[in-house]
């Protein structure tokens, strides 16, 4: 219990510093709108998705992605419904099961899992692993208990216990959230967006920038073994050591990406800046490629409202400094893509293997 305890003094402190970065930020909109699609992007792999970040960012301008349409529209789905659930959280609605499912039917809005009942408390057996009931790795709650369960899980999330700290109540919720599984689809990534959620609606986070999915997937295997050696053995302590150290791990690595990504502009700009007489019009793109860091020339042209010749000229100065890259090879339609940028926001990124393999 003492590691336990030392391990949860290292954890506060470190999503104290993450949330002192955010604070500084000079612009905590721009972080937080890619790191938001980095944690989907994450999140979404961990349950089979192979897209890759340059593909959500090519759909979101509607440029054609280099991967099957249903795991790029998933992923998009789980920016939504990120985004529905922290505005009503922001506006005062409380973290409550008519918001779990507000957001579940976000999650499942379109492409895979459409069909499964967005927003509805399933009203059939699931199970994890296996191919039935009778040889599934786990089984949950059957459908006439899953709102009592959720109940529970309402009721603990609102109660006043000061003897839980918050970062082990996130971890004693996560675990019990997957474990009622209450939905026929989209389980682990609502599970996932919970700790976000409720870190943010107890104050611990200004900002939402932080979020478990690249530590979960890095540690896949184990994760779900401590899920289940919960389920079957009682082994809490065993889980909240591992969910803590990944709140730490986490928070720093956030910490750690939000100064590398702020020097890195600031260094680009500086460059630009010695262009002289060419330097507004490049600064303006080089603005934009902070939240669009792919991008074609009839884009830039139509989120900034400028002439094409002036966001041609734009990218060439761009390109002569190494800060953007050409990314298809053709001499027309051509995607440019903020190379530096995405390289940081790109770590950890790759597709899992196939299960199984």
């Amino acid at each position: 219990m003492e590691g336990l305890l030392s391990l949860l003094e290292e954890a506060n402190r470190a999503v104290g510093r993450l949330d002192g970065v955010t604070s500084i930020l000079p612009d905590p909109p721009l972080f937080i709108y890619m790191y938001v699609r980095k944690e989907a992007l994450l999140s979404s792999q961990i349950e089979g998705t192979r897209s890759s970040l340059s593909d959500l960012l090519l759909f979101e301008s509607e440029q054609v992605p280099g991967v099957p349409l249903d795991d790029v529209q998933e992923v998009s789905n789980y920016v939504a419904a990120m985004t529905y659930g922290l505005n009503r959280l922001q506006s005062g609605f409380p973290l409550s099961l008519r918001l779990i499912r507000d957001i579940h039917q976000v999650l499942l809005a379109k492409g895979r899992g459409s069909a499964q009942e967005p927003g509805t408390f399933r009203r059939s057996q699931n199970w994890v692993g296996g191919t039935r009931p009778g040889n599934a790795l786990y089984v949950p709650p059957p459908p006439n208990l899953v709102l009592a369960c959720m109940g529970d899980l309402e009721t603990f999330l609102h109660a006043s216990a000061p003897d839980i700290p918050l970062l082990i109540k996130a971890g004693l919720v996560h675990l019990q959230f997957e474990s009622i599984h209450p939905f026929l689809d989209g389980n682990g990534r609502l599970g996932r967006l919970l700790i976000t959620f409720l870190l943010c609606a107890q104050g611990a986070l200004r900002e939402p920038t932080l979020y478990l999915s690249l530590y979960f997937k890095t540690h896949r295997r184990l994760y779900y073994d401590l899920l289940q050696q919960v389920r079957e053995e009682g082994t809490w302590e065993t889980w909240l050591e591992f969910f803590l150290t990944g709140l730490k791990e986490t928070s720093e690595q956030a910490t750690a990406t939000a100064r590398r990504i702020l020097a890195l502009f600031d260094e680009d700009r500086a460059r630009i800046e010695a262009l002289g007489r060419k330097a507004p019009s490049a600064l303006r793109l080089h603005q934009l490629l902070q939240t669009r860091p792919i991008t074609s020339i009839a884009a830039a042209v139509k989120q900034l409202g400028v002439t094409q010749p002036t966001v041609s000229k734009s990218i060439d100065e761009l390109r002569g400094l190494g800060i953007v890259r050409e990314t298809t090879g053709r001499q027309r339609d051509r995607v440019y893509a903020y190379d530096r940028y995405l390289t940081i926001l790109n770590e950890g990124t790759e597709p899992l293997p196939p299960r199984g393999s």
